[in-house]
């Protein structure tokens, strides 16, 4: 019954009446936010999308407080799958999309030893997102522990509270950090090439990052939440994730 009312709202998506929907999403999305917001509003001009971006444990402990949140776009989907379990979300968590890990300087580096390069003298303070809220976080943690070089560079860590945050240490106070891959392919980030400013971690050192939406109680009576739902599932906003490094599930 509820897959029906999705497809009618999809249908409808044109004729919505204007309104405010307000969403919550995790910071390494911060980066395409702003593309998916412009081709929703080019079907639907009368719809405004409020965003609030943090780490995924953040927002959904948020969530669980009564945020008034209509829509849940985590970093992976243990938290979706947690609020729907507690009966917060209405419907089951989906994969939108999947992550990848970077190693990133804001200086000319030589990336040809790979993660070995985060043991190097050189390298004093490295930059990731918190792994107690953060699934990039816990997804960088794993990849140095696989690559057997934790117990060598753990001093050396610096927890942001988001990914986003991680991107501006990197930036402006560490020598690397670990980062979402979907950050580099923001434009104000087009100065920073392959290869001589970031590479990408090898995905094999590391869980799989399943980015999982769910809409919320709060939501679910809304149209215009039930076509953002819909839209954030469709080819259009997996053809722009795409291009910000996300694979496709």
């Amino acid at each position: 019954m509820f897959k029906k009312i999705l497809l009618a709202s999809w249908l409808l998506v044109g004729s919505l009446h204007g309104g405010t929907i307000t969403i919550a999403v995790a910071a390494n999305m911060s980066y395409v936010m702003d593309e998916l917001k412009m081709e929703f509003n080019r079907l639907n001009p009368d719809t405004k999308i409020e965003v609030t971006l943090g780490s995924s444990g953040k927002l959904a402990a948020q969530i669980k407080n009564g945020a008034p949140y209509g829509l849940f776009m985590a970093a992976d989907m243990k938290y979706p799958q947690t609020l729907y379990t507690d009966g917060i979300a209405t419907t089951k968590p989906l994969v939108y999309a999947q992550g990848a890990l970077a190693m990133f300087s804001s200086k000319t580096i030589d990336f040809s030893k790979g993660l070995e390069l985060l043991k190097s003298p050189t390298i004093s303070k490295i930059a990731i997102a918190n792994p107690q809220t953060a699934p990039y976080g816990v997804a960088a943690m794993e990849a140095m522990k696989n690559a057997n070089l934790l117990n060598d560079v753990q001093k050396k860590l610096v927890f942001a509270e988001s990914i986003a945050q991680a991107v501006s240490y990197t930036l402006k106070a560490t020598d690397m950090g670990v980062i979402a891959k979907s950050s580099l392919y923001s434009p104000h980030m087009s100065a920073y090439k392959e290869n001589i400013h970031w590479v990408s971690v090898d995905p094999k050192l590391y869980t799989p990052i399943d980015q999982g939406v769910v809409m919320l109680k709060n939501g679910e009576n809304n149209s215009e939440v039930v076509a953002f739902y819909n839209f954030i599932l469709s080819p259009k906003a997996k053809a722009i994730m795409k291009k910000f490094g996300y694979t496709l599930p």
